[in-house]
């Protein structure tokens, strides 16, 4: 709400997609309001009050694409809701059965935890960030659980997600379970398989990973061990979900960088999925990874907190200019450091090498990409891992995963052919230790890119705190557009209806589907209530006045925050926070918190709408007929109170809506007294 300017494209849940025309005072039987502005189709203009704020937000579609703006009126909005409710429906389904399965499986229960892994956790060399405690600690309950894990953890390159995959892995085979890691990059599946060796050197336990460099003898031989129970680890790229692949017992699937994987990958984990313990561990969340996690069809753990004298990667853009990278790799050998140099085009990679190797003369440099021999890349990675070249010149194969921390300065050649997550991913593979660490991106003069390069290339240079992965998933999401949040199938509804509301609408039918089709898998959880919405219509006047604060934005920013609070002690912090930055509340914006106030005991009793004029407070029951409503205890205990005191009270049914009119309220604080007592009155007594 924040960044809505005038021309700005919003979308009304009730009215479809108009066009924010700024704030507008409105006078309605003397009282003067405040309300948003929307210009919709033809000119015609649509005012929502400020208490209607959670209806409309900011329109993010795809980039660069206009949308269709909605009539007022007609009924094109609602089938447009109609249809993508049905179809996000039918995925989501899926999702829910997977997931049903999954709750239904009794997996295995692993014991607490042995000695054995007391002392690993101890040999961890650096001290443990809280929020590393915490996850490694929600993984290891989730594995002492009957019900199968699957768990999310999200946190940015370099912050100890795999330090968490390495415990759960050893807690796996301690109690005698096999663990399979999938990774997207070959190199990738070395490099772990060296972490993991390193930290279980001298535990009982039997690591080996399996790529595309493995030689087929190797592999059999592999496979072999593994059918008979004598691998207890296994580490590899897709190959790991292989028909031939057989694990004698397998406990544990550890993913790291899921959104590297293919839908048809995914498809064949989830046969592995269903009674497995799932770890999942990613950077860069991709949006419908981490959609499934806020929806909680999926467990999420945070890791926000850097390693202790981590510091963030300087990120500078530029044109192509070989002063600079002279100047890079000589400062780079002066303090015993390497360096990567990214060019993704092989055809031209070993011009790049030579142009570094013209340049320093005295410097080692040496050339990797994925159309190399195997056994040639492996060797040169596993050199530069120990220090015998000082640049590796290479191609994105090494943005997943690869972990030196000697290496400090990245030069990405052509960044603004590169998506945000994979400039984020590679700028991780430097400053991974405690030396001041250099990310220099090359690219054409900024005016001659399109204007997603550029948007790309800024977001890259202003995230660059630690920490900043999900801000770039975020953005990322804000220029690509998001997308189908479900499945494999990229699909319209982002562009037509907006990222907003097209969350809003996956929630509704996922509550849908729990309330109703999955009723008996969702017994235990605590149903959510139905957030009726609640209008109110007072007549005082309940705004933040201009001379309170200025800018409309903020105003706006405050209405929409106001809004969303939904307890006494978040209003009265609230409260605090406005006195503090704006001085002692005027009375206009005490009579906008007291009709919050209102609003919530109204919702309380099931009223679609309250209104106070002319000392009567008349209670609007819900308009559906047909609601379950007008047979509930509430209801027969408001009719009840309603018959002891006929001379305050009085109902009527009027062609829409059921009334009850109550005399004498002079106020809001008096109105809000008498919902109150309403709702005492009508409270079920406990037996």
């Amino acid at each position: 709400m924040r960044e809505l300017s005038p021309g700005d494209f919003v979308t009304h849940i009730d009215h479809g997609i108009g066009k924010f025309a700024g704030l507008e005072k409105l006078e309605m039987n003397g009282v003067i309001s405040e309300a948003v502005r929307l210009v919709y189709k033809n000119n015609d203009l649509l005012y929502v009050h400020i208490n209607s704020l959670h209806k409309i937000a900011k329109y993010v579609g795809k980039e660069g694409t206009e949308p269709r703006m909605n009539k007022l009126g007609s009924d094109a909005w609602d089938k447009l809701k109609r249809s993508t409710k049905k179809k996000v429906k039918d995925i989501a389904r899926d999702l829910i059965k997977l997931y049903a399965a999954r709750k239904a499986q009794t997996g295995f229960a692993f014991s607490p935890d042995s000695y054995l892994q007391v002392e690993l956790e101890a040999s961890f060399l650096y001290e443990d960030t809280p929020d590393q405690s915490t996850a490694t600690e929600a993984v290891k309950e989730d594995m002492e659980n009957t019900q199968p894990m699957d768990r999310l953890v999200c946190g940015d390159v370099g912050f100890g997600k795999t330090e968490v995959a390495i415990r759960a892995a050893f807690k796996a085979v301690t109690d005698s379970k096999q663990v399979a890691i999938l990774v997207p990059t070959t190199i990738l599946a070395y490099q772990h398989y060296k972490t993991f060796k390193e930290r279980l050197d001298g535990f009982p336990v039997t690591i080996d990973y399996i790529n595309r460099f493995r030689s087929t003898k190797q592999k059999k031989e592999i496979l072999k061990k593994l059918a008979e129970g004598k691998i207890d680890i296994l580490i590899g790229t897709h190959a790991i979900v292989g028909k031939d692949i057989k694990f004698n017992d397998l406990g544990l699937l550890i993913i790291d960088e899921e959104q590297k994987f293919g839908v048809a990958v995914k498809e064949k984990l989830k046969r592995f999925r269903v009674n497995v313990d799932t770890l999942t561990l990613t950077a860069t969340p991709i949006p419908r990874t981490l959609h499934f996690s806020l929806m909680g069809a999926r467990d999420l753990s945070v890791i926000n907190t850097p390693p202790p004298n981590r510091q963030p990667v300087q990120t500078e853009l530029h044109v192509f200019n070989q002063d600079l990278i002279q100047e890079a790799v000589e400062s780079e050998m002066e303090r015993d450091g390497q360096m990567f140099f990214i060019h993704n085009r092989v055809k031209d990679i070993q011009d790049q090498a030579a142009l570094i190797q013209r340049l320093v003369p005295g410097c080692r440099v040496a050339v990797a990409h994925g159309q190399m021999e195997g056994d040639r890349l492996e060797d040169i990675m596993i050199k530069f891992v120990e220090g015998d070249y000082d640049v590796l010149v290479a191609t994105t194969i090494i943005e997943s995963g690869l972990d030196i921390p000697n290496a400090n300065t990245i030069i990405i050649n052509n960044a603004h052919m590169h998506g945000l997550s994979d400039l984020h991913q590679m700028r991780g593979r430097v400053g991974r230790s405690n030396k001041k660490a250099y990310c220099y991106l090359f690219s054409p003069p900024i005016s001659t890119l399109t204007p997603e390069a550029r948007k790309r290339l800024s977001a890259i240079e202003q995230f660059s705190d630690l920490g900043s992965g999900f801000n770039v998933a975020m953005r990322d999401l804000d220029i690509r557009g998001a997308g189908n949040l479900l499945g494999g199938e990229q699909s319209g509804f982002i562009a037509e209806i907006g990222y907003e509301m097209y969350h809003k609408i996956l929630d509704e039918a996922v509550q849908e589907l729990k309330d109703d089709e999955f009723k008996e898998l969702f017994k235990d959880e605590i149903p959510k209530p139905k957030a009726n919405e609640v209008q109110v219509d007072v007549d005082s006047e309940i705004l933040i006045p201009d001379q309170y604060v200025r800018n409309i934005q903020e105003r706006l920013s405050l209405y929409n925050e106001l809004g969303k609070i939904e307890t006494e002690d978040k209003l009265l912090s609230f409260r605090d926070e406005l006195i503090d930055r704006f001085g002692p509340m005027p009375t206009q914006l005490k009579g906008l918190f007291d009709s919050m106030r209102m609003k919530w005991k109204a919702r309380d009793l099931g009223f679609e709408r309250v209104k106070l004029d002319g000392n009567i407070l008349t209670c609007y029951f819900p308009a559906d007929q047909g609601s379950s409503y007008y047979e509930s205890e509430l209801f027969g205990n408001i009719l009840k109170y309603v018959s002891g005191n006929p001379v305050r009270c009085s109902m009527k049914q009027t062609p829409k809506h059921l009334t009850l009119k109550m005399k004498h309220v002079t106020s809001v604080l008096e109105a809000i007294r008498m919902l109150d007592d309403l709702k005492l009155r009508t409270e079920p007594v406990e037996a």
